[in-house]
């Protein structure tokens, strides 16, 4: 059994952005951490779960937070579940960056909000007031409007996070109340990571299993669905390796997408998987499959991902017999040919059950899909199964002759077939190549991609 999954501390200093919504912090985020991992818009309450991003400056690091905005309105969904995430932000940070929008008039519960924080952590960790939107001269003037002076926090630092205006001098302040800190800032280098990306159709349990893997509750869990709206990275520990996960936001048909939103937060979904050594598949074991969990498998097919497909809910299903889960497996596998590599788990995010057997089978998958094989042995092995079956024709008349088999690269079990000209390969012939390359060297959960070259001869 694989031991619990820890959190990797950097053991850098932290500091969280704080604010009412809209005010840009997502914006500045990215702009700082030099990233586009948070999702930016205009729709209020566009992020809900915290950010977390190295930043650089100095040639030293600190870690930045970035929280949801909060809108003061208990009719909001979900942002009893903001709130409690930003209290997790500030209680672990070790200085807070009170933004506020320079364009807008100061809100009472901005006041509130400032009140509050000075009367917890005054005195015990800085807060810095930035005001953000300083796009131009007359918005930077704004810092000397009375109004911020209610806040209690001096005058903001103004800034422009969306064409970067005065993030330095940010950062230079930032950087002297960190350094005066016990932890301080200072240069790291996270070593090669396994990369792993849980995704889904909405609702099929991603974020509770995600939660689950890394040992605490990073994102919010709901039932409503499109609840997370960006990918979510957090880096662990097990038994010395390190996984990077990345929960996605749920993918939907394109036709059932409501808004640019959801748009956005699905094109950085697919674009996890793409940068991912391994793709975990969720499906819902109390839900039929649906055409869209199919295009997902057709998706990770058409990249060539190293897939594991997880049951989740499990402890929803009808029983828990080898007989009835085999007869499950096989059914998945009807639906989903194209991935019949793909190892398949039964867990339930809820109850932890078998949870811990996705950790060595990430492992396995990253390691395998990497197997590089010695071309001489690649040779005598090719050999071996072209005299137990010879090549089968397809299309015309002329039996087809291989001139050539080799791997091509180390990151993927890729390989060519170079074939004579004016002849033609059987595609059950591939697939007799690929069970053999499957059976004599492993590929656990990786797909295995034979291209032909037509050689003249």
């Amino acid at each position: 059994m694989a031991s619990p999954a820890k959190i990797i501390n950097l053991n850098l200093p932290t500091a969280a952005l704080v604010g009412r919504v809209n005010v840009g912090k997502s914006t500045l985020f990215n702009r700082l951490t030099e990233s586009s991992h948070a999702l930016v818009s205009p729709v209020p309450g566009t992020t809900r779960t915290r950010n977390i991003g190295t930043v650089a400056w100095r040639g030293k690091n600190f870690q930045l937070v970035d929280t949801g905005g909060l809108t003061f309105d208990d009719t909001v969904p979900l942002e009893k579940n903001i709130i409690e995430q930003t209290e997790i932000a500030v209680k672990s940070a070790d200085l807070i960056i009170f933004v506020v929008d320079l364009q807008d008039e100061l809100l009472p519960q901005e006041k509130e909000l400032a009140k509050k924080l000075f009367k917890k952590y005054g005195g015990k960790k800085p807060i810095i007031l930035v005001g953000n939107k300083a796009d131009s001269a007359a918005d930077r003037s704004r810092v000397f409007d009375p109004q911020w002076k209610k806040l209690g926090l001096g005058e903001p630092i103004p800034v422009s996070a969306i064409n970067g205006s005065n993030t330095g001098d940010l950062l230079d302040a930032l950087y002297k109340h960190l350094g005066k800190l016990k932890k301080r800032p200072k240069k790291i280098v996270i070593k090669p990571t396994i990369k792993a990306a849980i995704i889904g159709k909405p609702n099929v349990g991603k974020s509770s299993l995600f939660n689950k893997l890394i040992g605490e509750p990073r994102v919010i869990v709901s039932d409503m669905p499109h609840t997370t709206r960006e990918p979510h990275d957090t880096l662990v520990e097990i038994d010395g390796d390190q996984i990077l996960f990345i929960d996605t936001a749920g993918i939907r048909r394109k036709t059932k997408v409501s808004g640019d939103l959801e748009r956005q937060g699905i094109g950085k979904s697919l674009e996890a998987i793409t940068r991912a050594d391994v793709a975990l598949f969720v499906l819902d074991a109390s839900q039929p499959i649906t055409d869209q969990d199919k295009q997902l498998g057709g998706f990770m097919e058409e990249h060539a991902k190293s897939a594991i497909i997880i049951i989740n809910k499990w402890d929803l299903a009808e029983g828990n017999e080898d007989p009835f889960r085999n007869e499950v497996r096989e059914k998945i596998y009807s639906y989903f040919p194209h991935l019949s590599y793909a190892p398949i788990v039964f867990v339930s995010a809820l109850t932890e059950y078998r949870v811990h057997q996705i950790f060595p089978m990430i492992k396995r998958a990253y390691l395998e899909k990497q197997i590089v094989i010695p071309p001489a042995d690649l040779q005598e092995f090719f050999k071996k199964i072209t005299q137990a079956q010879r090549p089968a024709r397809g299309m015309g008349v002329r039996h087809p002759k291989i001139l050539g088999f080799k791997q091509l690269d180390a990151d993927l079990p890729v390989f060519e077939l170079d074939i004579k000209s004016k002849t033609s390969l059987h595609i059950s012939y591939v697939n007799y190549l690929k069970n053999r390359l499957r059976e004599q060297y492993g590929f656990f959960a990786s797909p295995i991609v034979i291209k032909m070259k037509k050689i003249k001869r």
